[in-house]
């Protein structure tokens, strides 16, 4: 017999970290054992210091006795409930030991976890032969043997939870012996996961954490678990996966829905879902709404693109762009994007673009607009029939015009093989009567013949065209832009052509034409 004192108190140790519980196991496993039998209990802990002691509760008819043991076994032949703990952990939960004095016992594993193999065995005292074995569950026989063996229940589930009974024929003997109903109550291997979202009310563009949270007992903490995650009508939002956690980099609006994951075992497999939760994902309205403009400033030059920039500093989700005049209340156009920037392009402007101009933006949680912009159109619109240069000397614009004419020399020489002509007479600018040079008058320079070919003599002339008008100031209030297509008082058109024959059809044709086309209606500046 084991000598036990009577236990006091049991207090854990004020200031230090509990280890973890420690678990109790059975050799042999079974709880209900005949009278004068041993059983052999291990006290599992996670780290046992050297000479360090365990401690033993037995509870029985009442009282509480302890015994402390240098190992982590203790046998015992007395019934009761058995505890243990080391000096930094807590007790372990209890264990029910019974030592029978009945002639037929019902044996059963002291804990059976679902998807667990259900061990039930009927014994005789004496162990003699039993001829027949009868189990029987809930009062229904479920089970009948003629070999006496052992009923096993494979993948136990928490619906093989109830009252167990054996009933056995002894082979010499016509008696038949009832076992105590047992009680066997399979527990959960881990209960249903529960899902956790963090941050509960997540914002468009923002990151999300989901997190599958369950708990192993003990017993079976070494176990395998697998976790996936899914949205909505079984969107499947991860593979499985040994972590109980999915980070969701970016969510949007239309992530919104109900969510649950699912933790299984591999083998064998047993699956529990979550429960769904609802995921709102709230959007950004969007604001700090600003109107730019490519060229900065809202200056631009006639003839050149314009590009309208619409931007936000904050707002999620899709954006729509929508770009206005505010003197015209015209609608310009309109985006809609996932981007915090939009842009809008008018190819040419003309003085008719000259204004005030606005954006909004709306994201679904409200209109926000920016303030406006005026722009401003500068300069006209370039001619194809010659070069433009506004307000330039006549200085500047002879050796501007001379070098684009050694250009096209040295081009029409690359051509036709000719050369340069450097004694062709030029012809003196005309002066009308009763005006003086400098008078303010339009001065006309007439065609000059720049160079020429040897061989195709006058069939092929270079031309310079220069006509510089100056208007007086009382003429520029009348004089109409049909001419000029331009407001400066002091305009040059230059243009360097090479004339060629008429052909059949009487029309005279450039024979450099794709190369003067491109230098035509280029500014002096």
């Amino acid at each position: 017999m084991l000598l036990w004192a009577s236990l006091l108190v049991l207090a854990p140790v004020s200031g230090q970290l509990a280890a973890p519980k420690p678990v109790i196991s059975l050799h042999p496993p079974w709880t209900v054992v005949f009278r004068g039998e041993t059983v052999t209990l291990t006290c599992h802990v996670s780290h046992l210091r050297a000479g360090e002691y365990i401690t033993w509760h037995l509870s029985y008819l009442g009282k509480d006795l302890l015994q402390k043991t240098p190992g982590n076994t203790l046998k015992v032949r007395d019934s009761g409930r058995f505890r243990c703990q080391t000096k930094d952990s807590p007790p372990s939960d209890s264990v029910r030991l019974i030592f029978s004095s009945d002639w037929l016992i019902l044996q059963a594993p002291h804990t059976v976890f679902e998807g667990d193999t259900l061990v039930l065995r009927c014994q005789v005292k004496g162990r003699q032969k039993l001829i027949t074995v009868k189990y029987s569950w809930n009062g229904k026989v479920i089970s009948v043997s003629n070999e006496g063996q052992d009923l096993l229940i494979p993948q136990a589930s928490l619906n093989n939870s109830g009252h167990y009974q054996c009933i056995g024929f002894l082979e010499r003997e016509h008696y038949v012996y009832k076992s105590s109903t047992r009680i066997i109550k399979i527990q959960e291997l881990f209960p249903y996961p529960k899902l956790r979202v963090t941050p509960s009310q997540p914002t468009e563009g923002s990151s999300v954490n989901l997190s599958c949270q369950t708990q192993l007992p003990l017993e079976r903490s070494d176990t395998l678990l697998y976790f996936t995650f899914f949205r909505d009508r079984g969107v499947m939002l991860s593979d499985w996966s040994r972590s109980p956690e999915l980070q969701i980099t970016t969510i949007w609006r239309e992530d919104s829905g109900s969510y649950w994951c699912t933790a299984a075992t591999a083998i064998p497999s047993i699956q529990k879902h979550s429960l769904p939760l609802q995921v709102h994902v709230q959007g950004v309205p969007v604001s700090g709404v600003l109107l730019e403009t490519q060229p900065q400033g809202g200056q631009v030059l006639a003839g050149e693109p314009l590009v309208l920039v619409c931007s936000v500093a904050e707002g999620t989700g899709d954006i729509a762009f929508s770009w206005h005049r505010e003197d015209t209340g015209e609608h310009l156009g309109r985006k809609q994007q996932r981007s915090q920037r939009a842009e809008l392009e008018i190819p040419a402007v003309g003085g008719s673009h000259m204004g005030r101009y606005y954006c909004t933006a709306d994201n679904g949680h409200g209109l926000a607009r920016s303030g406006a912009l005026n722009v401003t159109v500068t300069g006209t619109p370039g001619n194809r029939s010659g070069l433009i240069a506004a307000g330039a000397t006549g200085g500047l614009l002879s050796i501007l015009l001379l070098a684009v004419a050694l250009w096209m020399y040295h081009q029409h020489q690359r051509k036709s093989g000719g050369r340069f002509l450097g004694n062709t007479a030029r012809s003196t600018p005309t002066i009308g009567p009763g005006e003086a040079p400098h008078s303010g008058c339009p001065a006309l320079v007439e065609l000059q013949q720049l160079y020429g070919n040897e061989y195709l003599e006058e069939e092929n002339l270079a031309y310079s065209e220069i006509r510089i008008i100056q208007l007086r100031q009382e003429e520029a209030a009348s004089t109409s832009r049909t001419s000029l297509e331009n407001k400066h008082t002091s305009v040059v058109y230059s243009a360097v052509k090479t004339q060629l024959p008429e052909d059949s059809a009487g029309e005279v044709r450039s024979q450099d034409e794709d190369a003067i086309e491109n230098y035509e209606n280029v500014p002096f500046a």
